[in-house]
């Protein structure tokens, strides 16, 4: 059992071979998905996907790229659409200086409005956060002494510091592919550290596809070769590891039900 705790099933990439892609991942073990926001215009492809198919759920989210697109949105306009039953999350969004699609302030400023929406709902926040460690640990410290809230470091690629203080204030920490690349031993060594109750897994689908699938487009089946990854970076079964990742994504998702798994028995 596996579950792809980041993917983004909506974009363009599955629309030629999408019912195999599902298949794909069934055949590997995953039993659910959780598709991404990007972008609150869309949310609306996201959601025919969810009503579909029970084991994808979706969040709601505006990414830090796109962030200069929503210049004075409010945390009222991710709340109002967090009541549809498959809506579990608030993201992902938060900073992204490497590319700078959108100027810093505006990142922060859509970032903030997020993090209310996720304290004012009691749903979990999907964060993405590259070349802005300092800033991410601002905002979520100057928010979270307003009003305690939870989520994930998704994808995580950034610094020992950040690992510690996310998980400091509850937050789970969500391997993706990245950690089966070859120059990636540092960021195995952080999560050789992090405690087996906080870890996620993700594909990030159709991007970042782990060895030995990488330079391919990837899909949430590949999970499982991030799993055993982390599997042998922690030192425990792989049955084992995709228990816990399972359990720990129904519990960070509370929103989330089982029965949205595959049944084998079918």
């Amino acid at each position: 059992m596996l579950v792809d705790s980041h993917c983004h099933l909506d974009y363009n990439d599955f629309e030629e071979d999408f019912e195999e892609v599902l298949q794909h991942a069934k055949e590997n073990g995953v039993t659910a998905m959780l598709n991404a926001g990007n972008n609150i215009n869309e949310l609306d492809k996201q959601l025919a996907l969810s009503e579909k198919y029970p084991f994808i759920y979706t969040a709601v989210g505006v990414h830090p790229h796109n962030a200069s697109e929503y210049i004075g949105i409010k945390a009222q306009d991710f709340i109002k659409q967090t009541s549809h039953k498959k809506v579990v999350g608030i993201g992902e969004c938060g900073l992204d200086y490497f590319y700078d699609y959108s100027p810093k302030e505006t990142q922060m400023d859509v970032f903030r409005e997020q993090i209310i929406a996720a304290q004012e709902t009691d749903l979990p926040l999907i964060i993405h956060t590259r070349d802005a460690d300092e800033d991410t640990i601002s905002i979520l410290k100057e928010m979270y002494q307003q009003k305690a809230f939870t989520g994930e470091i998704h994808c995580f690629s950034s610094s020992r510091k950040l690992a510690e203080f996310a998980l400091s204030i509850g937050f789970y920490i969500s391997a993706s592919g990245i950690l089966t690349f070859n120059k990636s031993q540092d960021i195995r060594e952080i999560f050789a550290d992090i405690p087996l109750d906080r870890l996620l897994i993700e594909t990030d689908s159709p991007f970042l596809a782990p060895i030995p699938k990488r330079g391919r487009r990837n899909e949430p089946a590949f999970v499982k070769y991030t799993a055993e990854r982390l599997a042998q970076v922690k030192d425990i079964p792989f049955e084992e590891l995709a228990q816990i990742t399972s359990d720990n994504f129904y519990r960070l998702f509370r929103k989330a039900s089982d029965k949205g798994r595959y049944n084998y028995n079918e």
